[in-house]
């Protein structure tokens, strides 16, 4: 099967960003691709709340999600839209970070919604809260297709590896981290996350990328890491991008996924245990 993975430098304008998604996901088809996918917040990246409940709109009414669910269907092609900034009917008022597997017929094959949030102080200057616009999702998912059982995730998940351990005990072949990651933390862990997720569950680990400097209307830009990554179930890297907008792809192959759990069956050695 071959892969492609989209690496955008998504802004706060959720038309220009779904024009160029677009454009890449057909590049991405050319190629022959069965299966594309997207980063996450491919929509929308911005950090002012009064400008995301201006712009984003619900699933069911979401522009992006319609326009690109028809893309699918038009080019034939499984696409993993990595997440999209989605409005929800919370009282609170905060939003979903959802992750949508499409069919090639244009439907929904599976949701995910963010389960761990980026809240986090990555210097002085440099502080995230992701809880207090998104609300977490509580349920992770297992998605069964024709050429891969793919168990989906979304970027800060990436640090929770018992996450990617259920997943792949319950069959999960490919795992997809759709990122937008911190330039300063993906410079020091991103490879070293996703390579450990791979090697730990003898799977592959496909990780479509933001990059560069996000330019925003309202609220400071964002600056992500980029470095798109296909990772295979040995832990090497199969394929990597770098710092420009464009495509990646790989060639993956589920023989590659049982020969790594046939060399190192650790799936099937957990053991219970007491303490501390």
């Amino acid at each position: 099967m071959k892969v492609a993975l989209v690496q955008m430098t998504s802004t706060d304008r959720p038309d220009e960003n779904l024009a160029a998604c677009r454009s890449l996901v057909a590049e991405a088809a050319r190629t022959g691709a069965g299966f594309v996918l997207t980063p996450e917040v491919t929509n929308c990246i911005s950090s002012s709340r009064a400008h995301q409940r201006a712009v984003l709109c619900e699933e069911a009414e979401d522009p992006s999600l319609a326009a690109l669910r028809a893309d699918a269907a038009a080019l034939g092609i499984w696409l993993l839209i990595g997440s999209l900034a989605l409005k929800t009917r919370d009282a609170d008022g905060r939003f979903a970070n959802r992750s949508f597997l499409i069919a090639p017929d244009g439907s929904v094959a599976a949701r995910y919604d963010k389960i761990h949030m980026f809240d986090v102080k990555v210097s002085e200057t440099e502080i995230y809260r992701e809880s207090a616009a998104y609300r977490p999702g509580d349920r992770a998912v297992l998605a069964t297709t024709p050429f891969a059982r793919i168990g989906l995730s979304i970027c800060y998940d990436v640090r929770f590896p018992h996450l990617y351990r259920r997943l792949c005990q319950a069959g999960a072949e490919v795992l997809t981290v759709p990122a937008a990651f911190n330039d300063t933390t993906g410079a020091a862990h991103w490879h070293s996350l996703l390579r450990a997720r791979a090697i730990e569950n003898g799977a592959y680990v496909l990780a479509p990328a933001q990059t560069g400097t996000h330019a925003a209307q309202l609220g400071a830009p964002r600056r992500t890491f980029g470095h798109s990554l296909v990772v295979s179930p040995w832990g090497e890297i199969v394929a990597e991008a770098g710092e420009e907008v464009g495509i990646l792809t790989a060639e993956i192959s589920l023989a590659e996924v049982a020969r790594a759990r046939e060399r190192v069956p650790s799936l099937t050695h957990d053991r219970t245990f007491e303490g501390p």
